[in-house]
């Protein structure tokens, strides 16, 4: 189980320093486990943090971040994950999933009729307080999303800084990831707090977690944009997959 589970860790932080979306392996392998949902959500909090952590530092170290957007959003995603991870410690989160199914049916349409989604940046034509007002809000709905339920964060993120900022799809991907830095922490120290995270299970899978997010991470620098939305478009489908057998 521990073999399966640490394969399982690297490929979803492989798929998530790409494209977000790694929750939609993670926390189904987590749940494999027998652990309650509490404890999956804890320890897999904690694995995504530290690789996230990593592959933010890739992209920062080939400069394909906007330090505009993700301080920003950054700065509202650990309010609007905080809210979230004490929301799902005490209630259902049925609703905000039912939601989710309905719109993403819609990104999946968008990012494959698009065709020149993310290939061109066009961020330094927008007036600075549409910039700021849309990372604020993107921090806080969806880190509160990312609290709530999890898988897609990235990817939603990501769809949000392309499509309304207007940044090319690999800027976005790095900018997300420092976006999902500060929310993942945000709620991995809640659940550390309220005593949920399992040490030694959290801590083993960490090493694959780091390595499979800097394999994800150097091949989206390298492969670029159309690459990038290729592993969107899967990670959406997998999404809508996942969200509907939870429902039904």
């Amino acid at each position: 189980m521990l073999i399966f589970l640490c394969v399982g860790i690297f490929a979803a932080n492989f798929v998530d320093a790409i494209a977000g979306g790694g929750g939609v392996i993670s926390v189904p392998v987590y749940m494999l486990t027998g652990l309650p949902m509490q404890n999956v959500y804890a320890c897999n909090k904690f694995t995504a943090a530290m690789g996230t952590t990593f592959a933010s530092l890739r992209y920062i170290k080939e400069k394909a971040v906007n330090w505009t957007v993700a301080v920003i959003s950054a700065v509202f995603a650990v309010i609007g994950a905080r809210i979230a991870t004490v929301i799902f410690m005490n209630t259902s989160s049925d609703t905000m999933k039912k939601i989710v199914v309905c719109v993403l049916p819609f990104a999946a349409a968008f990012l494959l009729l698009k065709r020149d989604f993310g290939e061109h940046s066009g961020f330094e034509e927008l007036p600075k307080s549409k910039v700021y007002i849309i990372s604020a809000l993107t921090g806080l709905i969806v880190a509160f999303y990312d609290g709530l339920i999890g898988p897609g964060t990235g990817t939603f993120a990501m769809m949000i800084f392309c499509s309304i900022l207007k940044l090319d799809l690999r800027t976005s991907s790095g900018t997300a990831k420092v976006f999902n830095l500060a929310s993942n922490w945000s709620s991995a120290v809640s659940f550390m707090i309220a005593g949920y995270t399992i040490w030694p299970l959290a801590l083993t899978t960490t090493v694959f977690s780091i390595l499979g997010g800097q394999a994800g991470a150097a091949l989206a620098i390298k492969k670029g944009t159309k690459f990038i939305k290729i592993i969107m478009t899967v990670v959406i489908v997998m999404l809508l997959v996942k969200l509907a057998a939870d429902i039904f």
